[in-house]
């Protein structure tokens, strides 16, 4: 036995200030690259845990301009389902958009309407537009058996596949209409733009988007029975990335599983590590990205169930510099945290129990007491594990089960914005006292100052 090094987490440490020409923390760019292919415009990740991140979680890390990470306890078709809901939130051009058949009833067409939660829809017979159908259209019809032919425009004005935002506003403006179907040279629906997702998309200028003008959203597998199944599922509803999600990324399955995800032509996401040969060995795999902690999240039991962990500030920064992208994974409880993880040397930082109890975290809010809570729970609590074995194709030993995780009621806190802002603020803050005008310059110039106890306290980390 021996003891290797000394190791710290964030409330060892300060950064120390330098002397800085950058004199407000409006002039720094706090934008990072998830992966090398994958650029952000905040460097947040939402957790992909079931009482975190669903769409509505996703939808508003990435118009924020983070990005949400799909959990995976849940059905193949229920994840996809939330991956769709997020890359259908906001468009440049919809590629697939909702299509129905003159022949279609009223009838039906309520309930598509219902079901996709879509008014207006592209009329297409042997693939080329003949028509589209609006709400205005079939708002006051009352006859369900009504054929869609006899209500719907005829005389679309359309726009042709490669239309700029600029051309398609242009378009809309002039013939005051709120939806234009693309069509290519023999008529053939290519695509459709709406004026909702034009606005939107000018009011989110710093949104995490793909080369469509999508929000960028990840999925989430493990490393049972149904990993190349969902992956392959995720991979066709268009998520932009997959992270491989074991709370024992050394394990030689987890390499296996990464090596053939890679394959399949996306970036990838592995963890998790919390060493320098950890990380090696999943970069060596293909991992695109790599998720740095071992025990260090508010949720995880990790440490008191195991003994095993290493804590994370010096986990960051014995990972940096591997030649990878690395995000670190738990032990955020404030801004500060956040902003030493970041110039310890991780390019995102992975956030769990602070977004939990925000208005777009997954539950219902539960009054106890006159004060309102959202429940929440690590992924490896007993009771996540139990509704993996009836969520999901993976099996599961209850009776051999020690879990690792905790369950807890978190105060509820409103919407997720106040608490991004709040940590997009702190490393703001931290940049200007470090006089850094981007990350890489936050980084290079971070030097860290351990604390005593007095120190801790004078800092009121005790």
């Amino acid at each position: 036995m021996k003891i290797i090094r000394d190791a710290f987490t964030f409330d060892d440490v300060l950064l120390v200030p330098k002397v800085s020409g950058v004199n407000s923390r409006y002039m720094v760019d706090t934008s990072t690259n998830l992966t090398d292919n994958i650029k952000l415009n905040i460097p947040i990740i939402s957790s992909n845990m079931d009482t975190v991140t669903e769409h509505i979680m996703a939808i508003a890390m990435s118009k924020a301009g983070g990005v949400g990470i799909i959990h995976r306890f849940n059905s193949i078709e229920n994840e996809v389902l939330e991956v769709t809901k997020v890359k259908r939130e906001q468009n440049i051009i919809i590629e697939k958009p909702y299509t129905v058949s003159k022949d279609t009833t009223l009838e039906k067409l309520r309930e598509l309407s219902f079901e996709k939660k879509v008014k207006s829809f592209p009329v297409v017979e042997n693939k080329k537009l003949v028509g589209i159908v609006t709400r205005r259209d079939f708002e006051f019809e009352e006859n369900p058996n009504l054929k869609i032919e006899d209500i719907m425009t005829k005389d679309v004005i359309t726009g042709y596949t490669k239309i700029s935002l600029e051309q398609a506003k242009t378009i809309m403006n002039k013939n005051k209409i709120e939806k234009l179907p693309l069509i290519d040279k023999e008529g053939r629906l290519t695509g459709m733009v709406t004026s909702r997702d034009v606005k939107l998309l000018e009011g989110y200028s710093k949104a995490s988007k793909d080369k469509n003008g999508r929000l960028i959203v990840g999925g989430s597998i493990g490393i049972g029975s149904d990993y190349m199944e969902r992956a392959k599922a995720l991979i066709n509803a268009e998520a932009d990335f997959i992270v491989v999600d074991v709370a024992n990324g050394y394990l030689d399955k987890t390499a296996d599983v990464v090596r053939k995800i890679k394959k399949l032509g996306v970036d990838v996401i592995a963890g998790n590590v919390a060493t320098r040969s950890g990380v090696l060995n999943l970069k060596r795999a293909g991992a695109d990205c790599i998720k740095i902690g071992i025990g260090p999240g508010g949720a995880c039991l990790t440490r008191p169930v195991a003994g095993v962990g290493y804590p994370q500030l010096s986990a960051i920064l014995d990972c940096s510099n591997s030649g990878v992208r690395i995000m670190a994974d738990g032990g955020i409880s404030k801004s500060a945290d956040f902003s030493k993880a970041i110039a310890a040397g991780a390019d995102t930082v992975m956030v769990g129990g602070l977004l939990a109890g925000t208005d777009e975290s997954p539950g219902v809010i539960i009054t106890k007491e006159n004060v309102n809570y959202k429940f929440y729970r690590g992924m490896a609590s007993i009771n996540a594990f139990s509704d993996k074995a009836s969520k999901t194709d993976e099996s599961v030993d209850l009776e051999g089960y020690t879990p690792e995780g905790t369950e807890t009621l978190i105060q509820y806190k409103g919407s997720v914005t106040k608490i991004v802002n709040n940590l997009v603020g702190g490393l703001r803050s931290a940049m200007t006292y470090l006089n850094a005008k981007n990350i890489a310059e936050f980084r290079k110039n971070a030097e860290f100052v351990l604390l005593t106890d007095s120190g801790k306290r004078e800092s009121k980390y005790k």
